[in-house]
């Protein structure tokens, strides 16, 4: 069978044409080389995708009639004088800067990164240099310069508060959700772990005031970037939605009780991520001590950190952290530890969500979704496919303790079509918590929508399950691209059509309905109004939440 190649992605569809350049994965076609029907994709060249910024000229290329332009400075390099310090503005450029390829990846430890194959294969990792100069944003657009203005999705990705990037995964390319919308979509990175939340305000004085939340004050420089020149990329300033996937929607959540990112962003996407709390001043503030101290250094001395290679700086953090860890052990700590963001009273003045949700989102909508399983427990393990509920409870006996029989029976009794495998895996799930922003938000006039991803990936003989980031690629309609995580084909790729459609609708008005998703209502306390995406998708009241009960409360 002949086959030409344009024919080829118009059959597949958008969703299987939105391989880029980087990734490891291609889609090939039977078309013989010098076909006539078989016509150019990518374009690059000297007056190829040439757009302004307030700091100088970009030049990207067109791939699938689509621009791309990747890796532009929105900050200057953070390393030196600028090291804990907040983000400052990149040098102007008089040369055309060559928008084409990934910026460096955040500071973070690489060791054993691909380690686990399998963990390797599923999420196809892509990292390149890691480097301090690391404040970059990517920006993919059907158009520009075109009087067009396309709202606009800023992608902040996950790997908590110190691993990531924004390429990481194949998921997370911008192409086929551009298309699809007619939006222009960015994703960046910014700093992480000890470069971007090592608190030494206590240590340092006022000079250091934005060390514990300097990471995040790169993401608000970048919304303001997106404010300063998006227009100039197709897109609309004032109309932006920030999303992003466990610790990346704890970092939506973060910003959106930032009072300098007010007015940046106007909708918000958190994906298996809730980020109530953030980090408590007093322990972040023992830590900058600690971190000192581990170097060696008087409070008189502390600029010698910004001296020091990355990687030292980083290994003395670590180890810093980790004797705190051990100090502290068993001691009661309100909020996040480690290298997070820190409610310092200035850049962050409360938790996001708990006690109180953050006044600065009251008129924010908000999308919030989990998946079913997120822990995938027994994927690289046929032999626990058939374990007992004894053996699931005696696995989770040091996670609950004395609650381990009430919590396994409870969900047993709630999901009763559900094996014991697949109990496991949703007792340890991150829905608590999604449910618990939920509540705190819906107590605001914006409204928020609930969504529990339960459509299960035919991989690994079907012991991939609905696991955490698996929902990342059908809202961003790239299931025929990071095929590790779906399998690829028309299965997938219909529902994808389907959340991504209703992402756009939210983006572009507030509210996901209008797609080929049932009527989704907004979440009440009462009813908890949760729409379950699955091949046949539907919306339920609250679906766990009798298992739910039986769990220990988020806070005590």
């Amino acid at each position: 069978m002949k086959t030409n190649r344009r024919q080829f992605f118009q059959t597949m569809g958008a969703g299987a044409a939105g391989l880029t350049l980087a990734s490891p994965l291609y889609l090939t076609s039977c078309a013989a080389p010098g076909r006539e029907d078989d016509g150019q994709i990518l374009f690059i060249g000297d007056n190829i995708a040439v757009a302004e910024t307030t700091y100088g000229k970009v030049k990207g290329y067109i791939l699938r009639d689509i621009y791309y332009f990747l890796g532009i400075p929105y900050g200057a390099n953070t390393t030196g004088s600028n090291r804990f310090m907040p983000p400052q503005k990149p040098e102007p450029w008089t040369e055309v800067f060559p928008a084409v390829w990934w910026g460096n990846t955040a500071p973070q430890n690489m060791e054993n990164r691909y380690a686990n194959k399998y963990q390797s294969f599923q999420d196809a990792w892509n990292y390149d240099d890691v480097s301090e100069n690391c404040l970059t944003i990517n920006v993919y657009t059907p158009g520009y310069n075109d009087g067009r203005k396309r709202p606009v999705m800023l992608w902040l990705h996950g790997g908590g508060f110190t691993n990531g990037n924004g390429i990481e995964q194949n998921g997370y390319y911008g192409e086929n959700f551009a298309r699809l919308g007619d939006v222009v979509f960015c994703s960046i990175n910014h700093r992480l772990g000890p470069m971007g939340y090592t608190n030494l305000a206590g240590v340092g004085g006022e000079k250091y005031a934005a060390s514990g939340n300097a990471g995040m004050l790169d993401i608000v420089a970048s919304l303001e970037w997106i404010r300063d020149n998006i227009e100039n990329f197709g897109g609309d300033p004032n109309n932006v939605t920030i999303m992003g996937q466990s610790g990346g929607g704890a970092k939506v959540t973060t910003t959106t009780a930032m009072p300098v990112a007010k007015g940046l962003f106007h909708k918000a996407v958190v994906l298996s991520g809730a980020g109530l709390q953030s980090g408590d001043k007093e322990y972040s503030e023992r830590l900058g001590a600690y971190v000192l101290r581990e170097a060696g250094l008087s409070p008189a001395q502390i600029d010698r950190l910004q001296e020091m290679p990355w990687q030292d700086y980083y290994a003395l953090a670590t180890a810093a952290s980790q004797k705190l860890t051990e100090d502290m052990a068993g001691a009661q700590v309100t909020g996040r530890r480690g290298f997070s963001p820190v409610v310092d009273g200035l850049y962050l003045p409360q938790h996001p969500y708990y006690p109180e949700p953050t006044p600065l989102a009251a008129d924010v909508p908000m999308i919030i979704c989990s998946t079913m399983n997120e822990s995938a427990v027994n994927r690289d393990d046929a032999s626990l496919e058939d374990i007992t509920l004894d053996g699931v409870k005696e696995r989770l006996q040091s996670r609950y303790g004395e609650r381990t029989s009430e919590i396994v029976d409870a969900y047993a009794k709630n999901f009763p079509d559900k094996r014991p495998i697949e109990i496991w895996s949703m007792t340890s799930s991150t829905r608590q918590s999604l449910v618990a922003l939920a509540d705190q938000k819906s107590r605001q006039d914006a409204p928020v929508y609930v969504a529990w991803f339960c459509w299960q990936p035919p991989l690994f003989d079907g012991r991939q399950r609905a696991f955490h980031c698996s929902d990342i690629s059908f809202w961003f309609y790239n299931t025929d691209v990071m095929l590790t995580h779906t399998g690829g084909g028309a299965r997938p790729r219909a529902l994808s059509a389907k959340m991504a459609n209703a992402l756009l609708a939210f983006m572009k008005t507030g509210d996901p309905n209008g797609s080929e998703l049932p009527q989704w209502s907004p979440y009440t306390r009462e009813n908890g109004e949760t729409m379950v995406l699955d091949d046949v998708s539907g919306l339920q009241n609250d679906p766990d939440r009798e298992a739910r009960k039986a769990l220990p409360p988020l806070y005590s």
